[in-house]
């Protein structure tokens, strides 16, 4: 799913454009997704090397961090933004979308609960096997997630949200990461 959100430039981005930062973060994402896969052969041929370890503790750090920083910036953030957005209209559709997005980062986050322990051990230099199932079921959800944001909500929110909306969501953002807005702008 390397697709990049119509009008905006690749993985880089700031809170400063918070919806080109959710699409960037999904390109994040994939990439630790493609990690994740390639470790899995990885460790069955040379077990917890030195490579196998870093992967490992590269990929807690994105999952434990960042990723639910992007679950929570999506569901405290952009979903009540454009649940309101649609305020005197019929917001079942954005409500029905956002509530089977929520309920798929429930699902992401009990399937990294499974993963994780699995990857502390590489981390530490333990041989360990990740579970194809689990791990395919992990990253196929992510994938279809992923797609439905990318092809559906950011575009949606970008028709929708008020300049004034997206800038609330980027402050949210960088409150969530701990950047102060002198950080984004000094003066």
């Amino acid at each position: 799913m390397a697709t990049d959100f119509p009008g905006f430039s690749g993985p880089t981005a700031s809170t400063e454009a918070p919806l080109e930062m959710l699409s960037a973060c999904h390109h994040r994402i994939e990439r630790q997704c493609n990690t994740l896969r390639r470790l899995a052969p990885h460790l069955r041929e040379h077990g917890a090397d030195e490579d196998a370890r870093n992967a490992a503790a590269r990929i807690m750090r994105y999952f434990d961090t960042s990723a639910l920083d992007h679950h929570a910036d999506e569901e405290q953030d952009l979903f009540p933004a454009l649940l309101e957005s649609m305020a005197g209209s019929d917001p079942v559709c954005i409500k029905g979308l956002t509530e089977g997005l929520t309920n798929d980062h429930r699902q992401l986050e009990a399937g990294w609960r499974k993963l994780r322990p699995i990857l502390l051990q590489v981390a530490d230099g333990q041989t360990a096997e990740l579970p194809a199932d689990t791990l395919e079921a992990f990253i196929n959800l992510y994938e279809r997630h992923m797609r439905l944001e990318e092809e559906e909500l950011l575009p949606m929110a970008a028709r929708l949200l008020s300049d004034a909306d997206i800038t609330r969501i980027g402050q949210a953002m960088r409150r969530r990461r701990g950047i102060s807005d002198a950080d984004i702008h000094p003066g």
